[in-house]
């Protein structure tokens, strides 16, 4: 008796609608044996749909469950067996088909529990004896790992809790094996039922960094994808005692806190998706509860005094990853537009804090541009024009309440946050800054004696000078003022902005080089300044940012590129500056780099379209010389040789979310020009390029994913991939590649995937089996078919080298395809390399 393939049909008396609900289950088991897993599901669910009879019903269920198992979706699985089985209880394969599922979900009680059934109703089964046989030797492990472990928490725990034991190897080694046993999922058990939860409180209210470092990543073990240990740990230490561990001074403390509510988010999250179930199925109160209450003690956090800026930021962090819907495709933003009515207030007094006076908030380099970030984010995932209209009021009423009657610091304050609206959502800024009296204000600032008034004042009119809405005001009336504050001021600290919102200005044109706002050489003249500035040591970091911030506009004058890439002090500086703690130049980085490279969308106007425009006396764009494909060349050699391989992924590294999708597309698309030569590779490669791009192309905006695969491409097709993503780096590859062969990607992103696949696929067969997983040989087999000769022989010579896996060897050798038809043919061909490949 087979158990693992689909039911094969009785014979019984035909039924209305019978026939077609047979054919459709017909249909359902080739399609099951094609190994088109998705379609055979779809022929099932239309045949449930017919009014099949309750004994076709058992079938066509058990059927959808051994889909389910084949695609690894096990609660699916586990979920369409238990329908089969209510229909008839007898049913040994779905019984079977269950308890492969429940194994798959770490169940193995009741797993034995279906498998003990299958050998009572078929004693002889070898197949139900040997997996019986199989899930009691994972049970009596699984004792005897628990059994041996009791005794070990008992000790471990022992020691950290004795005061005699302070600061000895013994405490730390016992700290070291305690993280260690919770990263197994039964470890982490052990623990928790050991009153594990407890002990760890304990341990936290010692106030010691590395006792408390050692509790919070022990119970990131106990709480990783298990959502009613998690609510469990919530209730005993208290959702408030969590977060404010965020607010201590000591960061490496802050920062383990800070990951351990993020797993205790994604538990959370996970269980009201799908609809409060645990690992082990124990059923939770309500996770959508416990992630508001946990939301709202964040927001909390944000405003409290005695809060580390630290502790701040790693708040503004969690709130950025919690709260926004990952997809616009999932319908509900009700956990954003919550967090508006109820903390927005709170992110603002984040963004629109000024550092320094006593009695402020504490607040680090990056707070007020997490805030921006955080913000951007909750305006993007708003639906309609009555969710934004209300985020526009509660901005703008919080704006008044400190601008009117306030004195100069409600005003500071007011001004403040109307330039972190503008680097988050700008529409909101623009709108800020129609308020009455506000941009006056501004302006009559920009000229005030105080140094503190005039940097908040010159910020504010930089952020605007970017928005489309106040450009032609402050061009009119900001460039004579900016040129009066460079010339005039004292202070650095006020030169440096004034000339970055000259720089804004200068580079309104963008790329274009017959639009120049200033005299020739002006630009020049303003980016050496930067430059100067920028290399220069004694001026602290904050300060130095907005250099990078001027080079970011100006690079997009070609002579300021060549001149800044022979600069090699200046291109080391800005490598040191984008490694060190201040976080927001990342993106002014990553922009100067992207125009450097010329890595940004640029199309070639049609000729005919330029004659027209000409003839119609439009304004034409103009490409500057030194934009063409040699010099770009050089620009890539000279930047490699300065190791801005290395800088970049130091920049991929970094937790901050500053390092937003945008600022990810960015460097993917700098990482791409660096390997468009083969003899680039090399470098990238050896400084650590491959490692970077791997997390480039699967987080991101979809243009940056798409590039960051497409450099991964290039880096498999040359190198030897063993060596470029080594040890399990090397499977992660397969995803990205993968994407790039869907029909949305263009023609050369198709064929350099189908040949960095081929590499992959010749190397063994675990990566020919990710591949697979991957669901790729349905898309590489449609690009045999492709008129384009590269790309048909690419698809053909990956197929080759797949086949020495038996699951592609049995795809060709189904009957009733046309698979080694379209093979014979190939092998008649011209093209050497296709007739092989075939």
């Amino acid at each position: 008796m087979t158990v693992s393939g689909p039911g094969t049909p009785e014979p019984r008396p035909a039924a209305p609608g019978a026939s077609a609900v047979e054919q459709l289950r017909k249909e359902g088991n080739e399609l099951f044996k094609c190994g088109d897993y998705e379609g055979a599901l779809t022929a099932y669910t239309q045949a449930l749909g017919l009014g099949a009879t309750p004994q076709d019903q058992a079938i066509l269920h058990r059927n959808r469950a051994a889909c389910h198992l084949k695609l690894e979706d096990y609660d699916k699985a586990e979920t369409e067996a238990s329908k089969a089985i209510e229909k008839d209880g007898g049913d040994v394969k779905a019984l079977y088909r269950r308890s492969q599922a429940l194994e798959k979900l770490g169940r193995l009680d009741q797993a034995v529990l279906d498998l003990q059934r299958c050998v009572s109703l078929e004693p002889k089964n070898k197949v139900f004896q040997e997996a019986l046989r199989n899930i009691g030797g994972q049970i009596q492990e699984k004792v005897r790992y628990m059994s041996s472990t009791d005794a070990k928490v008992e000790q471990m725990f022992q020691i950290l809790l004795d005061p005699q034991e302070k600061g000895t190897e013994k405490k730390q080694k016992a700290s070291q094996n305690l993280v260690v046993l919770a990263r197994e999922d039964a470890g982490a058990e052990k623990i928790f039922r050991s009153n594990g939860v407890e002990l760890l409180q304990r341990l936290l209210d010692t106030g010691e960094a590395d006792l408390m470092l050692a509790a919070l990543r022990t119970l990131v073990g106990i709480c990783s994808e298990h959502q009613s240990r998690t609510v469990a740990t919530l209730s005993v230490l208290g959702t408030r005692r969590v977060v404010s561990i965020l607010g201590v001074e000591n960061q490496a403390v802050s920062l383990a806190a800070c990951h351990l509510l993020q797993v205790i988010f994604d538990a959370l999250k996970e269980g009201v998706k799908k609809g409060f179930r645990g690992k082990e199925g124990a059923i939770i109160v309500d996770p959508a509860r416990e992630l508001k209450i946990l939301i709202s003690n964040l927001l909390e956090l944000l405003t409290e005094v005695g809060v580390s800026g630290q502790g701040r930021d790693n708040a503004l962090s969690l709130l950025i990853k919690a709260v926004p819907r990952k997809s616009l495709k999932d319908p509900n933003n009700s956990l954003t537009l919550w967090v508006i009515d109820q903390g927005l207030k709170k992110i603002l007094e984040v963004g629109g804090s000024v550092q320094g006076p006593p009695g402020e908030l504490a607040v680090t380099a990056n707070s007020r541009m997490s805030a921006s970030v955080l913000l951007n984010k909750l305006f993007d995932d708003l639906k309609c024009d009555a969710e934004r209209e209300n985020f526009h009021r509660l901005c703008e009423n919080y704006i008044r309440s400190w601008f009117e009657g306030q004195g100069m610091a409600g005003k500071l304050r007011a001004i403040q946050t109307v330039s972190c609206l503008l680097q988050g959502p700008c529409e909101a800024g623009n709108r800020a800054l129609e308020l009455s009296g506000v941009m006056e204000s501004v302006i009559a600032l920009c000229a005030s004696e105080q140094e503190e008034e005039q940097l908040v004042a010159v910020e504010a009119l930089i952020h605007a000078a970017g928005k489309a809405k106040r450009a032609s005001f402050i061009t009119a009336n900001g460039v004579s003022l900016l040129k009066d504050l460079y010339k005039r001021s004292e202070k650095d600290s006020i030169r440096i902005r004034a000339l970055v919102g000259l720089c804004k200005l200068g580079s309104a044109g963008g790329t274009d080089f017959s639009m120049k706002q200033f005299a020739e050489g002006s630009t020049l003249k303003l980016a050496k300044q930067c430059r100067k500035w920028l290399g220069n040591d004694q001026i602290d970091p904050g300060t130095r940012r907005w250099a990078v911030e001027g080079l970011a506009y100006l690079t997009f004058d070609a002579d300021v590129k060549e001149e800044f890439v022979e600069d090699e002090a200046a291109l080391k500086a800005l490598f040191q500056l984008s490694r060190s703690e201040e976080r927001s130049v990342l993106f002014a980085v990553a922009s100067a780099l992207v125009n450097c490279t010329n890595s940004y969308d640029y199309e070639e106007p049609d000729p005919k379209m330029v004659e027209l425009a000409k003839y119609a006396k439009q304004h034409v764009p103009e490409q500057h010389p030194k934009d063409k494909p040699a010099f770009v060349r050089a620009r890539v050699k000279k930047l490699l040789a300065a190791g801005v391989v290395s800088a970049m992924t130091c920049m991929v590294k970094t937790e901050s979310p500053v390092l937003t999708g945008s600022c990810r597309e960015l460097l993917s698309r700098v990482f791409l020009a660096l390997v468009d030569e083969v003899e680039d590779r090399g470098t990238v490669v050896a400084q650590g390029g491959g490692k970077a791009l791997l997390p480039l192309a699967l987080e991101g905006t979809d243009v940056g994913q798409t590039k960051a695969a497409q450099a991964l491409a290039k880096l498999t097709i040359t190198s030897n991939p063993e060596m470029t993503f080594p040890g399990e780096r090397i499977y992660e590859v397969v995803r990205p590649l993968v994407s790039l062969l869907h029909l949305s990607c263009s023609g050369l992103q198709n064929f350099e995937a189908l040949m960095a696949l081929t590499n992959l696929a010749g190397i063994s067969e675990r990566l020919r089996q990710k591949i697979l997983k991957e669901k790729a040989v349905p898309m590489i087999e449609g690009y045999m078919f492709e008129e384009h000769e590269m790309i048909r022989r690419a698809a053909t010579e990956c197929m080759c080298n797949l086949a020495m896996s038996k699951e592609v060897q049995d795809l060709f050798e189904a009957e009733g395809n046309d698979r080694l038809k379209l093979l014979v043919l190939y092998s008649g061909e011209d093209d050497e390399l296709l007739r092989r490949g075939a």
